[in-house]
């Protein structure tokens, strides 16, 4: 693969299993689950859940038939340039390099922030919708395939842009101030109490914190070459979950005792802290080192 397309692949990735997870998470559910009663509540449930058994399965099953243990080929120049570091499996020592990285583990709490803090916003999405439009579950489902959608194009422009660019901070810095330009803008629309204001609110935060992800993940690459990208990428997600944990908990609990003003400011306010700390990561890309020096 050429040294310049390095996103591209990461993108489609990470917006093949976005697509179905938050179309099945947003908008599915207000059409399968009906309100009633139990019974009615019940039935729309086991549906969606044997749906979601059956789906899994198939994959399952195209993983152990079809999938490599690993390409051919170097699937890129940096990699070919240093096979060993995909033949170690220390991955103890490897995780230990990788946490003495100043830089990475900046990033690594940053991007949990981030993260973290779009999973909470998603997660409390429908009952803040409710909160302020009463029986619009549909559209808030519909609020959240926006957000989805939005998020696939913000991925997108943002490989596009560091392929072309090799700005991995600047790229960061950028879609992480622009995140929360978004969600404050979505934190005020509520008071507008127009619905379709929400709609380009939320898009707008689903296009630059969904489009961070990726970014996030090759700017761990870059900061932890020719540690193995799959090792980086896995603290990503394990503190995406951790910090998506403590700010649902948290959002769970101001919600409903302060409402979404409150709610939502502090997770505008996380994120602002997290957009401060990435200005204090050195940007060493060490994997574009190796490309160069190898070309």
């Amino acid at each position: 693969m050429a040294s310049c397309l390095h996103s591209i692949p990461v993108i489609y990735a990470h917006n093949d299993d976005r697509v179905f997870y938050y179309y099945y998470y947003y908008y599915m559910p207000p059409i399968l689950v009906k309100d009633g009663t139990i019974d009615t509540i019940g039935n729309g449930l086991s549906l969606m859940f044997y749906i979601v058994a059956g789906v899994c399965t198939a994959l399952l099953i195209a993983v152990i038939v079809g999938f490599q243990a690993k390409p051919p080929l170097p699937p890129s120049v940096a990699r070919y340039s240093n096979p060993s570091s995909t033949e170690s499996t220390n991955y103890s020592q490897s995780i230990k390099r990788i946490l003495l990285n100043r830089d990475y583990v900046i990033l690594l709490v940053t991007y949990g922030i981030n993260v973290g803090v779009f999973y909470a916003m998603s997660t409390l999405l429908n009952q803040t919708v409710l909160q302020h439009f009463p029986g619009q579950e549909e559209s808030a489902g519909q609020i959240g395939l926006t957000i989805v959608v939005c998020g696939m194009a913000g991925s997108v422009l943002g490989g596009i842009i560091l392929d072309r660019t090799h700005k991995f901070k600047e790229t960061t810095l950028a879609v992480y101030g622009l995140a929360v330009v978004g969600m404050v803008a979505y934190t005020f629309s509520f008071n507008v109490e127009l619905i379709a204001v929400t709609f380009i609110t939320a898009g707008a935060v689903g296009f630059f914190m969904t489009g961070y992800l990726p970014v996030g993940f090759e700017f761990a690459a870059e900061l932890t070459y020719p540690e193995p990208e799959g090792t980086s990428s896995g603290l990503l997600n394990a503190s995406a979950q951790i910090f998506g944990v403590v700010f649902t908990v948290l959002g769970g609990w101001l919600l409903p005792y302060y409402g979404d003003l409150v709610c939502n400011g502090t997770l505008t306010f996380a994120l602002l802290i997290g957009a401060i700390m990435t200005v204090f990561i050195r940007p060493k890309l060490r994997r574009q080192k190796a490309v160069n020096g190898f070309q």
